[in-house]
């Protein structure tokens, strides 16, 4: 794949997948615009062709000045990839409102945010490729998961909908969707060597199959799925879901 003369922005790139997903793209030769509420902007001044941000997704008017700045002084965005998300772990009797908010405000409005703002530049050129970061919570239920897996539904289908909307226009709208992956977000989960066990092996008390493949998602697997769907190579792919879970949904 070769990215080279491309634009690409990543949300949630301080960490984890976002990290993973900015780093292939450099690695293709593409220009990247890192964007996250815990990036040090400082600390990518003397990264070749990286341009950092310090965003919250979820805050419209941030999120449009920004875009507008890269549009205007850096060059026309020809890739989105949305991975900014929080976790909420909680059984739905328990979930309190500001649970429920928080989720939604990042993992779907931030997702509008983005990707509405991009997009609306993209239509005038007629060209682009979006590719949104969510989960394989999103279809199928979860204990103590509710509030996330909810949020990560709703994400998936936005994008499915706006892949419709643009696909007259050759912009392409694809979604990945990860199982557990070594990541600070799923480290949160993972409180003893036996809960990262439990992960591979399954549990019947929490309705979980378990992984087939019998190994744990990194966040390069996440990234390799990524990079795939914005290249050309997928040009004929969207409003696709595509599971990198090592069959843990099958």
């Amino acid at each position: 794949m070769d990215f080279s003369n491309q634009i690409a922005v990543v949300t949630g790139a301080a960490q984890g997948i976002g990290a993973a997903v900015a780093q292939q793209l450099l690695n293709y030769g593409a220009q990247v615009v890192v964007l996250d509420q815990k990036v040090d902007a400082e600390h990518y001044t003397s990264v070749p062709r990286v341009h950092a941000f310090k965003v919250d997704v979820a805050n419209r008017g941030q999120v449009q000045e920004v875009i507008d700045v890269v549009e205007r002084e850096i060059g026309e965005i020809t890739m989105l990839v949305n991975v900014a998300g929080v976790l909420s772990l909680n059984h739905i009797l328990d979930a309190t409102e500001e649970e429920w908010d928080h989720a939604f405000s990042v993992n779907v409005k931030g997702v509008f945010n983005v990707s509405q703002a991009i997009a609306q530049y993209m239509s005038t050129r007629r060209k682009g490729s979006i590719v949104t970061v969510a989960s394989n919570a999103s279809d199928t239920p979860r204990v103590g998961m509710g509030v996330y897996a909810a949020s990560k539904a709703a994400s998936t289908h936005l994008i499915r909908c706006l892949g419709l909307e643009l696909a007259a226009l050759g912009i392409r709208c694809n979604v990945v969707s990860p199982g557990s992956t070594d990541t600070p977000m799923q480290h949160q989960l993972w409180l003893t060597q036996e809960h990262k066990d439990a992960v591979l092996q399954g549990s019947l008390e929490q309705h979980r199959l378990g992984i087939p493949l019998g190994r744990i998602a990194v966040a390069d697997d996440v990234a390799n799925a990524v990079c795939f769907l914005l290249s050309d190579q997928a040009r004929h792919i969207t409003m696709h879901d595509l599971r990198v879970d090592g069959g843990a949904t099958f």
